[in-house]
């Protein structure tokens, strides 16, 4: 079965806006692991517009399935993941001004610069993964960069206007998922996924996780967090 990482960052999305104390992520993180999460996604912006090194670090010492880490290649936020250590750090690409990744990490065009990250990470025993586009030059690259894991952006997919353009998204994510698997990569997928896209995602052979946030905390307003994760892990099963 393809396991269920949530990502806890709208939380501390709804906290922000009245920058108060509550909803509290790391609250909100125990409740997803109890309904079934297989683990914990945070990404520590460096704006840090939702989550913060505090949740960071209680997160770290909280989580008791596994916490992966989104961050950017820079020297700062590398510094911290170095000194946290989460379980997994996933390398994204990471703008001000947008309202969400917009896309997968260049990784072809970075290639030094993120060899160089991926490598002060792996010091620390955190597995890291690159969260790139189906495109086979970027897997070829991710290859090189040393990193175990890739996360395919499944963006294009998500945002599809028809059945046709969903197909054919999907082909490239199989088609992408396959070369991973021959270069000795292990794959994620994840973005912009929801309840009523998700399942054809789910049965590609070989992705092991899918990474899902908004859709999740979306739904919990509504039903609950408990019952919004446990509908999400039917749909995975």
């Amino acid at each position: 079965m393809v396991k269920l990482g949530v990502n806890v960052d709208h939380v501390a999305t709804l906290r922000q806006a009245r920058r108060t104390i509550e909803p509290d992520p790391v609250f909100a993180a125990s409740m997803c692991e109890l309904a079934g999460a297989d683990s914990i996604v945070c990404h520590l912006r460096e704006d840090r517009r939702h989550i913060n090194e505090r949740d960071l670090r209680l997160l770290k010492e909280t989580v008791q399935t596994r916490l992966n880490l989104e961050m950017s290649i820079s020297k700062e936020i590398v510094r911290i993941a170095q000194d946290i250590k989460p379980d997994q750090a996933t390398l994204v690409p990471e703008k001000r001004q947008e309202i969400t990744t917009e896309g997968g990490l260049n990784v072809s065009g970075k290639l030094s610069l993120i060899k160089k990250a991926v490598r002060s990470l792996k010091e620390k025993d955190i597995t890291v993964s690159l969260f790139i586009d189906p495109v086979r030059a970027q897997i070829k690259a991710a290859k090189q960069s040393g990193a175990e894991f890739i996360e395919l952006h499944t963006g294009e997919y998500a945002n599809s206007k028809t059945e046709r353009q969903a197909q054919g998204h999907i082909e490239k994510l199989i088609q992408a998922t396959e070369y991973a698997a021959s270069l000795g990569l292990r794959v994620n997928a994840g973005h912009g996924l929801t309840y009523n896209n998700t399942r054809p995602i789910a049965l590609i052979p070989r992705i092991e996780e899918l990474n899902i946030g908004h859709s999740i905390i979306s739904r919990a307003v509504l039903v609950g967090l408990e019952t919004a994760v446990r509908q999400m892990k039917e749909l995975l099963s």
